[in-house]
């Protein structure tokens, strides 16, 4: 491959019915895909496409950031006064056990993926 680009040389056709090809249309739409010749080629190599719906995900990275800043918070805090509150341990480990409970949760899901 020169310059990083994929060349693709050999040329495969088909034909199919009207009622496939409109099936073919849900099932990129299900996924979100829009490319026909991706979504083809992936199907005819690996006979499947997981779609990850990175919600969930994009959640739990959301919640470590505002637990991750309010340990900022309350460590500069700490180092200001030399005092530690247990309000804020109490805080600390109640988002943390929201987010394991969320990160199982998640694991519990991808694990079920077949």
């Amino acid at each position: 491959m020169k310059g990083g680009h994929n060349k693709k040389s050999v040329r495969v056709e088909f034909v199919m019915s009207e009622a496939e090809a409109e099936l073919v249309k849900e099932r990129m739409a299900e996924l979100g895909i829009t490319n026909l010749s991706a979504y083809l080629r992936k199907m005819a190599v690996d006979g499947y496409i997981i779609h990850l719906d990175m919600g969930d995900i994009q959640e739990m990275i959301r919640l470590l950031r505002i637990c991750s800043n309010n340990l900022n918070q309350y460590t500069r805090r700490a180092n200001e006064t030399g005092n530690i509150y247990v309000a804020d341990i109490e805080d600390i480990r109640t988002r943390l056990d929201s987010l394991w409970d969320g990160m199982d949760k998640l694991i519990r899901g991808f694990a079920n993926i077949s």
